[in-house]
């Protein structure tokens, strides 16, 4: 279902407001770019992938109809656009280093976490990271969308296109798969 705000957005630009898509991008940018960064793993891919897809929706919005909402509809050209770029050639690592050092990490938010409670954190936030970049691309982005973006059975089935019962079997391959991999991980670096 629509919000008041996104269809009031929406008509003002097919009605040739070009700064009403300014409003939607404010709106939406943080949660998008989020999304891009944990599929994708690095900031600058999903800077890049970001951009794409609000140039997709800037495009296709003349012709969006409201039966979805604006936000799953923007979060489906995310996921897609971001399985695209796990497609090209050019994406090289996934979930490592970036070129400036960075690392795609969850942290605990405490405040005043021990030096030891950092580290353990830091550990499971590595663990993650290669578990999920071995993942293929297809369970990725579902257990993103589920686990670190909390989205719905639902709204998954709707971004992604598929069935609620692909939903469904898809995480549990995914949870399984990464169960998995990060024992696998725990055993090899102990």
């Amino acid at each position: 279902m629509q919000n008041s705000d996104d269809l009031d957005r929406i008509n003002r630009f097919k009605n040739g407001d070009t700064a009403a898509f300014g409003e939607i991008v404010l709106a939406y940018q943080d949660k998008i770019y989020n999304l891009c960064r944990y599929m994708l793993g690095n900031a600058h891919d999903a800077e890049d992938a970001a951009q794409d897809v609000f140039l997709k929706a800037y495009q296709a919005l003349p012709r969006f109809q409201p039966d979805a909402s604006l936000y799953t509809w923007l979060y489906r050209i995310a996921a897609n656009t971001c399985l695209d770029y796990r497609k090209k050639p050019v994406f090289a690592s996934l979930f490592g280093d970036s070129g400036e050092g960075e690392r795609l990490v969850h942290d605990r938010a405490s405040d005043a976490p021990s030096p030891e409670q950092l580290y353990h954190s830091k550990q499971i936030g590595r663990e993650l990271q290669i578990s999920l970049g071995k993942l293929s691309p297809k369970l990725r982005a579902i257990i993103v969308l589920k686990e670190i973006e909390e989205l719905s059975y639902e709204e998954i089935a709707e971004i992604l296109a598929i069935s609620m019962g692909t939903v469904k079997s898809r995480i549990a391959r995914a949870r399984e798969e990464l169960q998995k991999s990060m024992q696998k991980f725990r055993e090899q670096n102990p």
